[in-house]
Parts: structure tokens; C-alpha cells; sequence
């Protein structure tokens, strides 16, 4: 028996020594630690990752769906406010064209009304002074025919008292006078 235990004690070093064939119980044992670890990781690890990975991957679509709503959006409001710029300066071109069409009518309506101010102001002052230059004539006349009657009188010497004759006088004296011509009588 001894020789027995010494055979497979020399047997086993020969086994043991051999560093290149690994031993059946290990190979057995390393599997069985492998599909038990494979098989937790699988269930518990893997699912929590897939539904993390999910998750992540639903708040990022989200969020650029969100992101491409809120670009819509902030892309009509430009629009809407640059339509609104636009109008704003038709209505701003608009206004001050009609300031410029209300400008040239006033100054326009000005011109006629100083226009006709001027016409009315010299009328009237044609008007006073043909008033004047006929008072002026007919002060002048006045003098003048007693500056004419009392030379005449002198002259002839003669009064010439009698109202008609006296008039007669003066104006055919003052006709002489207008024509430029002194008359011989």
C-alpha cells in the first residue's frame, strides 16, 4: 500500500508539475463562477442599463425636439416682427410723404393767400392814392384858380366877381396848363 500511496503521490506531482494542462475541477469551477456572473449581469446590470441608456436617449430627443420647436417658434416671431418693421417703415414713408404733399399745399395755399394779400394791399393803396392825387387836383385847382382869377383881374383889370366867369376861366387856364400850350385870347 505504500507503494500504492507512493505511485499516485508521484502521480499527482507529475500532474501538479505540469503548468501548461490546467486541472479538470478548475475548468469546472471557472465556468460554473462564469455563467453564474453572466447570468446576474445580464439579468440585473444590463436591463438598468438599457432603460438608463433609454432614458437618456428619450430626454435628448426631447430636448431637441423641444430645441427645434422653440427655433420654429423664435423663427416666425423674427418674421412677425421683421413683417412688422417692414410695415412700420411703409407707414413711416408714407406719413412723412404726406407731410411733404401737406407741407407744399400749405406753402402753396400761403404764396395764394399772401399773393392775395399783396394785390389787395396795393389796390388799396392805388385806390388811396388816386383819392389823394384827386384831392391834391382839386385843392390844386381851387388854388390855383384864385391864383388865376386874381392875376387875371390884375391883368385885364377888370374883377372877375361873377362865378361863372371865374370858372370858365380856370378851367380853360388849366386845360392850357395840361396841354402844355398857353392859350392866346
Amino acid at each position: 500500500m505504500h507503494t500504492l500511496t507512493t505511485a499516485l503521490v508521484v502521480q499527482a506531482e507529475e500532474e501538479t508539475l505540469n503548468p501548461l494542462v490546467p486541472h479538470t475541477v478548475e475548468i469546472v469551477l471557472s465556468l460554473i463562477v462564469f455563467g453564474i456572473l453572466f447570468f446576474a449581469v445580464r439579468k440585473f446590470v444590463v436591463p438598468a442599463f438599457e432603460q438608463a441608456y433609454a432614458e437618456r436617449t428619450a430626454a435628448i430627443e426631447g430636448g431637441i425636439a423641444a430645441a427645434e420647436s422653440k427655433q420654429a417658434e423664435a423663427d416666425a416671431r423674427l418674421a412677425e416682427l421683421e413683417a412688422q418693421l417692414a410695415d412700420a417703415r411703409h407707414e413711416a414713408a408714407r406719413i412723412r410723404e404726406e407731410a411733404r404733399e401737406q407741407g407744399a399745399a400749405i406753402i402753396a395755399e400761403m404764396r395764394e393767400q399772401a399773393q392775395t394779400e399783396a394785390t389787395r394791399i396795393v389796390e388799396n393803396g392805388k385806390t388811396q392814392i388816386e383819392a389823394e392825387r384827386q384831392q391834391a387836383v382839386t385843392s390844386l385847382r381851387a388854388e390855383v384858380g384864385a391864383l388865376a382869377t386874381g392875376l387875371a383881374g390884375r391883368i385885364v383889370g377888370e374883377s372877375l366877381e361873377d362865378e361863372a366867369r371865374q370858372s370858365r376861366v380856370v378851367e380853360r387856364f388849366l386845360a392850357d396848363l395840361e396841354t402844355g400850350t398857353p392859350g392866346v385870347n
